[in-house]
């Protein structure tokens, strides 16, 4: 690993400690990532010098927060391509982007219509459209899987027969947070929108690990969280087409969405702000710009290339194992690799882990269907980004083998 990336650590406080007298390894990137100082920072400056509300304010404070806010928007939009800052809407994360479109567009779905995901999605893009298709009387149908470690990724044969013209949205995600798997999403958007269907991505686990073109991908909407891009908690984006953004109803109705309220109804702000009702996470939104900030400054490609790489190193040392089962591609990857061992549960593997200062995810990742395709409680996550290293991996395998004699099962 070049000398540049280990000077990336320098730019994350929290990875300068130890846990259980261990230097700390995390490795648990995947359900959430650390925040370089430049992130801090943006919060910490927010909130010393430009704390109020957002929008409508006259005086000073207020004016500098909605620049600041706004021009948050306008970050984002340049670091997803997209063509106008108004279809970007600020959430709480992926699973309140997902769920908006899931209600709002949701409300148009009949009986007879389909909605189309796929056998690998994570929670929040499965149970939203459960819920839609309950809700309207649609149905809801799956994508399946290849391989029995799902080594094989989607079965896009299976899109000849499955993308009918009843179906009217076909939601996926980018990279499976299990198996680690890219999805050819400008692929599956253009047969969505060939078939006349909506197409919304789960970007959470791509979105900040390499570049992300929302209209060279062709996406309608796409949702994702700051969290796991080096931004803060609690901050996310829904991106929508402007054109269909337009023809939605909100979601959530209450102050600062509205044109005008009488006693007898009200009138819709256009997008985004007809969808952003209330106070928003101002700083969330600021530290997320700062955390695009960050990002274009290692170079996404780069950072692609990094992960990737270290995935694949990772992998084939999992490989020398006795008894590993590796889920996902055996080639090309994102940055993480999920195994699972016969004789010891996915949850010791973390626990005892921890005791060697490594920062693992065990279990079933929000993807209980899928788990149970593959005959499987859970696994054991190890997911990187721009602050690990190779050395780590070493640390990972040797803790796994201190484990696996331990359980007697080396």
């Amino acid at each position: 690993m070049s000398s540049h990336w280990k000077n990336v650590r320098a730019d994350f406080p929290i990875l300068h400690q130890q846990v259980n007298g261990k230097p700390l390894v995390y490795l648990d990137n995947a359900a959430t990532a650390q925040k370089p100082r430049a992130v801090i920072d943006a919060l910490v400056r927010y909130y010393e010098r430009d704390n109020s509300n957002v929008h409508r304010g006259l005086h000073a404070l207020s004016m500098r927060a909605t620049d600041a806010y706004e021009g948050a928007r306008a970050r984002i939009a340049k670091f997803i391509h997209a063509a106008d800052p108004a279809e970007i809407i600020f959430t709480r994360g992926t699973t309140e982007s997902i769920n908006i479109v899931a209600r709002s567009f949701g409300a148009r779905l009949k009986p007879g219509d389909v909605i189309l995901a796929t056998e690998m999605e994570h929670h929040s893009n499965l149970v939203p459209w459960q819920q839609a298709a309950r809700a309207s009387g649609a149905t809801l149908r799956y994508v399946p899987v290849l391989g029995a470690d799902a080594e094989g990724g989607l079965d896009l044969a299976a899109l000849g027969t499955l993308l009918t013209p009843q179906v009217k949205v076909f939601a996926f995600t980018h990279v499976s947070n299990t198996l680690g798997g890219i999805n050819p999403v400008a692929e599956l958007c253009a047969r969505a929108r060939a078939a006349g269907a909506v197409s919304v991505i789960d970007a959470a686990q791509s979105i900040g690990h390499g570049p992300f073109d929302v209209r060279a991908i062709g996406a309608d909407f796409v949702a994702f969280s700051g969290h796991k891009m080096c931004g803060p908690t609690g901050i996310g984006v829904l991106y929508g087409r402007r054109a269909l953004l337009d023809t939605l109803p909100p979601d959530e109705t209450g102050g600062g969405m509205v044109t005008s309220v009488d006693y007898e109804g009200a009138r819709w702000k256009p997008a985004p702000e007809r969808f952003e009702a209330g106070t928003p996470h101002i700083a969330g939104a600021i530290g997320l710009a700062a955390a695009c900030d960050y990002l274009d400054g290692l170079g996404r490609e780069e950072i692609a290339r990094h992960d990737n790489a270290l995935a694949a190193l990772a992998y084939e040392k999992l490989s020398a194992l006795p008894g590993i089962r590796l889920l996902g591609p055996k080639g090309a990857r994102s940055g993480l690799v999920s195994f699972a061992f016969a004789e010891v549960h996915a949850h010791d593997i973390v626990t005892f882990a921890d005791e060697d200062g490594l920062a693992l995810r065990g279990g079933h990742h929000c993807n209980q269907p899928l788990m149970r395709k593959l005959g499987l409680t859970g696994t054991t996550r190890a997911s990187f980004y721009v602050y690990n290293t190779a050395e780590e991996i070493d640390v990972l395998v040797a803790s796994l083998r201190r484990i696996l004699k331990f359980f007697g099962a080396s």
